[in-house]
């Protein structure tokens, strides 16, 4: 009997020893996620609808922080910066990964400087007005821009972000004239837009839809190759008259540089899971956002190709920040 007996309490001792050995499985303790832009932005209404979800495939709490400025720089080098652990990770987007190293001086290098984790969504972007703008279609807020250049304002997450530099890409395939109000992340730009303090934005439909479904701004395009089903009724840039101008923005999660392979094969499992689940995928669709997961290595594939596009297109605006 005790022949059978020790083997099994020789297993039960060797796992009760694990975590003081350093072999606890991960993760054991909540995970953070690092958001770069103020509360209450569409990169933080993403992040919150997978986060609960997260905790629950990944058996710890996976909570929300914020460090925001610069465009999503400073939680970005934050992140770069912090333990290769695993349990501090990046929520970021275009801007942040493939946009920003080419605008800011002595910034981080995405593909040294991190670990891929996942893709989560890509994303159009809306086109929006106030409503005391008088123009109903895209094409007559060109005109109206033309016929008064620098009158209109637009508003941007950043210098350098993606709703900076869609903006700049039109006035350049257009022609007209309108000034950049640079803030310090999404919602108070779109907060002082439902002021009027600035007439124009281009900004990610989860932001906006909600308000141009009750008449508080006005959605002239939106910059995916389709129209979006959270803003049915609003046509893409094609439709409007403006040719060739695709515009579609990501989402995702990265670590640490050097994050060791089993903590990057749990993390990226884990949200392959939670972008999987029914009610994740209606939350995000009904925002606006569309479920497009990429496992760590295609994600990384992914951002070496998008940082070549934005790359071009930050050079061709000649927008820098010293």
């Amino acid at each position: 009997m005790n022949f059978v007996r020790w083997p099994h309490a020789l297993v039960m001792l060797v796992m009760f020893m694990l975590p003081a050995l350093g072999f606890a499985a991960f993760p054991d303790k909540p995970v953070k996620i690092i958001i770069g832009f103020p509360a209450g932005g569409p990169l933080d209404a993403h992040a919150r609808v997978l986060a609960d979800q997260a905790s629950k495939v990944l058996g710890q709490a996976v909570l929300i922080d914020y460090k925001a400025g610069a465009g999503g720089t400073i939680g970005a080098d934050f992140v770069s910066k912090s333990p290769a652990d695993g349990y501090t990770l990046l929520m970021a987007n275009t801007g942040t990964m493939v946009i920003n190293p080419f605008i800011y001086r002595n910034s981080y290098d995405t593909l040294r400087d991190f670990t891929p984790i996942a893709r989560t969504a890509q994303q159009p972007l809306a086109l929006v007005v106030n409503p005391a703008v008088p123009a109903k279609t895209l094409a007559e807020f060109i005109d109206l821009a033309k016929k008064n250049p620098g009158k209109y304002n637009y508003g941007s997450a950043g210098t350098g972000g993606i709703s900076h530099l869609v903006p700049e890409m039109l006035q350049s395939a257009t022609g007209m004239q309108i000034v950049h109000v640079p803030y310090k992340g999404s919602a108070p730009a779109f907060t002082d837009l439902l002021a009027g303090q600035v007439q124009f934005i281009a900004e990610s439909i989860p932001q906006v839809a909600q308000y141009v479904k009750i008449g508080k701004v006005r959605a002239l395009a939106m910059t995916g190759s389709e129209r979006n089903a959270a803003i049915p009724d609003v046509p893409t840039m094609k439709e409007a008259g403006v040719k060739d101008f695709e515009v579609v923005g990501f989402y995702g999660l990265l670590a640490p540089p050097r994050l060791p392979a089993d903590a990057t094969a749990v993390l990226t499992q884990a949200f392959q899971k939670v972008l999987a689940s029914d009610e994740v995928r209606t939350r995000m669709l009904q925002q606006g956002a569309d479920p497009a997961y990429l496992d760590s290595a295609a994600f990384g594939a992914y951002l070496k190709a998008e940082l070549v596009r934005w790359g071009a297109a930050v050079r061709k605006a000649g927008v820098k920040v010293e």
